[in-house]
């Protein structure tokens, strides 16, 4: 927010002319023309038993949607693609493919350059969302059971999608305004332009059987109990809702923020230049999160993005493609340094002091040299966590977050839980696409199993 007290401290909105807000926030990979696509699709060597699917956390068959797009036949291509990921457009735009189905494809052995898989499945769900004609899917018959899905993010969609077809009624519960979760509110502007969220959400709903109730929290609004008691199951795909703390005091001063909380409001932002951006800013962190708030702050304007991360490159999260990304937009990477303090002065950031870190016997320990970066605003971007309160005490955690079996079932009866929320995962979209995906079908057994006759 641009207030007197930002500007004091250097944080300031319109640093750039409006022309260079539109150039910077466009499209930061324009999708493949035609030609393109055809002749990335000949690429592929369609293997059977294809390598690159395996990979794929929700299991598309690569070969034979790249097939499709061979012969020009891209609503073929993109029900295969979105039969196994209902979000299959948006995971085609921020899934980390290079480390996934591309890093599998058999032509890294021959040309150390797999096939464009990623671009490929924009290629064909942007061409099916342009003309969708008739609908790709079909709800099966009613069956009069209802399921609350709470949270709707990739998981949540995901699952209400499932249940839909499958001719159950669903009551999609979602906290904030928009529905989409991470691909709405989390994810930098320059990876999905034009509203392309939203446009996924509505071909998602179109199947029909999902009523969506927004401004409903758990905890606050709904409860698991009232829930359970209303609805023959309930799938929680809640998300991380807390912000892990620096580990040092962090003083109540402009300029310190949440980098999710950054990122989320230049989403919804109708007017870029109206942002506020310091001239020098640390992001503090090693994830993707890290990299999208330090990029859209260059592109705002910021003269100076820093990242700095405790552990080396290798460790950090966010893959070595984001990474080169931030660097080629002009965010130093700092490795291998640990915040030690925020320093304020006069109700406002004015660096960070930190702490040089290595390996020491397989732990992390500080060397005893310090150094302090100047900074104007500091986003922090060190992870997220579960918070448990909502969902109540009697469902069991694993590692903080909520314990399901492979099928996304809880310890609680009647309970699905899928997507960040729960233990284990990658915290991948595609990955909390395929939690939902498998609830759904889990859920699907239970609701239709034939009752046990008495003897």
């Amino acid at each position: 927010m641009d207030t007197p007290a930002s500007r004091a401290c250097g944080i300031h909105a319109a640093r750039l002319n409006l022309a260079d807000y539109t150039a910077n926030f466009s499209d930061a990979h324009p999708p493949l023309t035609k030609p393109q696509a055809l002749i990335e699709a000949e690429r592929c060597y369609y293997c059977h038993d294809a390598p690159c699917a395996t990979a794929c956390p929700t299991g598309i068959d690569i070969p034979s949607f790249i097939h499709r797009i061979a012969q020009d036949n891209n609503r073929g291509a993109a029900r295969a693609i979105l039969e196994a990921n209902p979000l299959g457009g948006m995971c085609a735009r921020v899934c980390p493919t290079e480390v996934l189905c591309e890093q599998a494809c058999v032509r890294n052995t021959n040309e150390d350059k797999p096939v464009e898989i990623g671009s490929l499945q924009r290629y064909a769900t942007d061409a099916f969302f342009a003309r969708p004609g008739a609908p790709l899917f079909q709800r099966a018959a009613a069956t009069g059971k209802r399921v609350a899905v709470v949270g709707a993010g990739p998981a949540g969609l995901a699952c209400a999608h499932g249940l839909a077809v499958r001719g159950h009624e669903v009551v999609l519960f979602e906290a904030r305004p928009k529905l989409g979760g991470l691909n709405e509110y989390g994810l930098a502007s320059y990876k999905t332009t034009n509203n392309f969220a939203q446009k996924e959400v509505e071909w998602l709903l179109s199947i029909g059987g999902i009523e969506v109730r927004t401004g409903q929290q758990l905890g606050r609004d709904i409860t698991l109990d009232s829930l359970l008691g209303a609805y023959d199951a309930v799938f929680l795909g809640l998300g991380l809702q807390g912000v892990n703390a620096l580990g040092v005091a962090e003083p109540l001063v402009t300029g310190l923020r949440n980098a999710v909380d950054f990122i989320a409001e230049l989403r919804q932002s109708a007017d870029l230049s109206t942002l506020p951006v310091g001239r020098r800013v640390v992001v503090i962190g090693g994830g993707m999160t890290a990299v999208d708030a330090a990029v859209q702050s260059r592109k705002l304007g910021a003269e100076e993005v820093t990242i700095v991360y405790r552990r080396g490159a290798d460790a950090m999260s966010a893959s070595a493609v984001e990474q080169q990304w931030a660097q080629t937009n002009g965010v130093t990477i700092r490795h291998w340094a640990a915040p030690k303090e925020v320093l304020s002065e006069g109700g406002a950031v004015k660096g960070v002091r930190f702490a040089a870190t290595a390996l020491s016997g397989g732990k992390l320990v500080e060397t005893g040299e310090t150094f302090t970066l100047e900074a104007d605003m500091v986003l922090k971007a060190i992870g997220q966590t579960y918070v448990a309160g909502p969902a109540g005490k009697t469902i069991a955690l694993e590692a903080g977050r909520i314990a399901t079996d492979a099928e996304g079932q809880t310890s609680l009866p009647r309970v699905w839980a899928g997507g960040d929320c729960r233990a284990g995962g990658r915290d991948l979209t595609v990955e909390a696409v395929e939690h939902g995906k498998v609830a759904a079908v889990s859920i699907h057994a239970a609701l239709t199993a034939p009752v046990a006759q008495a003897a």
